[in-house]
């Protein structure tokens, strides 16, 4: 970037700090309602609801760890504290002896079943209920626009857009 640099004015700059202070704190509240009202955190969560909604309940360990955003070695580290607690398990992959898939157990998905009710009202009542229809079309049209420029411009979130 040549030149002076674009300072935001006075609105844009309240729409930055506004939207990264309710993105901090709409996080933190739904996260404790998570963990109130289910035992998970929002990473289990994450997981969960990913397996949950792949055929065959699993997913590419690597693959997984990319659509998180984690590394390889953090994404296995959480895998294995869920592992003790029966929510997953990790197999072999059939085409590659290197490589681990990560499997939903029938625990993890009586997890997933039972927390999603509550995750679902905490959202509604934190975010989506408080929106009127247009302000939901807004944000919804905002954040395609920029996750679209973010997924064209970086491959490590375009990787992470695909799935198992």
């Amino acid at each position: 970037m040549d030149g002076e640099p674009r300072w935001l004015d006075d609105e844009q700059q309240r729409a930055w700090i506004g939207y990264r202070r309710m993105r901090l704190l709409l996080e933190a509240q739904i996260t404790r309602d998570l963990a109130r009202d289910s035992g998970l955190s929002a990473p289990d969560y994450d997981v969960l609801s990913a397996l949950s909604s792949t055929e065959g309940r699993r997913w590419r360990l690597t693959s997984l760890a990319q659509r998180m955003l984690w590394s390889k070695s953090r994404l296995s580290r959480h895998i294995s504290r869920m592992e003790q607690r029966g929510l997953v398990t990790r197999e072999e992959c059939e085409t590659d002896g290197r490589g681990a898939v990560v499997v939903l157990t029938d625990a993890g998905m009586r997890a997933i079943e039972a927390a999603a009710p509550d995750h679902v009202e905490s959202v509604r009542r934190h975010f989506v209920d408080l929106l009127t229809p247009d302000q939901l079309e807004v944000l919804a049209s905002i954040s395609e626009t920029v996750l679209a420029r973010l997924v064209e411009h970086n491959p490590e979130i375009r990787a992470a857009q695909s799935g198992p």
